[in-house]
């Protein structure tokens, strides 16, 4: 290659490097802007949030802390996260134990028809969620788990509603499977061949191999679930039971079409501040599992 076809490649590499480089601080700056946004108007006075043109910068002077104290004292947004963290939880442990071994039994047993109903759980991946809500409405209905007759009754029925018609996931399933997939067949038939049972090899072997995709499969479950809205909504209508989606809905759609800009955004901004954090402390154990999983199947 010549000098002057090194040059043309050295040009061609800058001028796409430009042009990604910029596609990339223009889709930083859509997905930075609503959240910077959000952080203004709730530390906003009544004053600045109708202030024309907006103020896009606020001094110190500025800045009213006090929305966040109103934002607690209108819900019991503590209490909120606790449910939620409660319902996270159970939901996440149960979905963990049966998406470890439903992905165990289509990754590594040979069965007959594994493939064939591994082909129609991926299917209904193709169906949406929305339209479970009426058969998982129906169910909890017909269980007599809606409503109850005192507050641990109730309680007890919110969690069995809320939780276990979702402790599993044919997506996290096939998550899972992908990285079982990956581990070699010789470390099978050699533990098959030392006499491990399939429940040994799973728990030694499997689940180790495939920490990294487990922890993030733990972690989208519990953020979905502190993101989870209707169905919590329709289960339960007692105050003290609703999850922190719920309790910000409701605690300003009370107040007879007023609307509290800076207050509302300062309990969004408190009920968004812990899965922004909990992305940037384990974002790495997300993009780990996501590539240990690959494509194989």
């Amino acid at each position: 290659m010549n000098e002057k076809d090194i040059r043309k490649s050295q040009i061609k590499r800058t001028v796409f490097n430009v042009i990604l480089y910029t596609f990339l601080v223009l889709v930083a700056l859509f997905v930075i802007i609503p959240f910077y946004w959000m952080i203004l108007t709730a530390i906003k006075s009544d004053f600045d949030l109708v202030v024309v043109p907006p103020k896009l910068f606020l001094k110190y002077n500025e800045i009213v802390f006090q929305n966040f104290a109103d934002a607690f004292e209108r819900a019991p947004f503590g209490r909120n996260m606790l449910n939620t963290l409660i319902v996270a939880g159970i939901s996440t442990v149960g979905t963990l134990i049966t998406t470890v071994f439903a992905a165990f039994a289509f990754a590594r047993l040979n069965f007959k028809g594994r493939d064939l109903l591994f082909i129609v759980l991926i299917a209904t991946m193709m169906i949406p969620g929305e339209i479970f809500v009426i058969t998982n409405y129906s169910t909890v209905a017909r269980l007599g788990w809606l409503g109850g007759n005192n507050i641990p009754q109730v309680y007890s029925q919110a969690l069995l509603a809320m939780t276990l018609p979702f402790m599993t996931s044919v997506f996290y399933i096939f998550f899972l499977r992908q990285s079982f997939k990956r581990i070699p067949d010789e470390l099978y038939f050699a533990a098959k061949v030392d006499g491990t049972s399939d429940f040994k090899y799973l728990w030694r072997i499997m689940v180790p191999i495939a920490k990294p995709t487990i922890i993030t499969i733990t972690i989208l479950n519990a953020m979905g679930t502190w993101n989870a809205y209707i169905w919590p909504n329709l289960v339960t209508d007692n105050a003290s039971f609703r999850l922190v989606t719920d309790g910000l809905r409701n605690a300003y759609s009370e107040l007879g079409g007023r609307t509290i800009f800076n207050e509302q955004m300062a309990a969004a901004l408190i009920i968004t501040t812990p899965l922004l954090i909990t992305f940037l402390l384990l974002k790495k154990y997300i993009m780990r599992g996501v590539s240990r999983s690959g494509i194989k199947g």
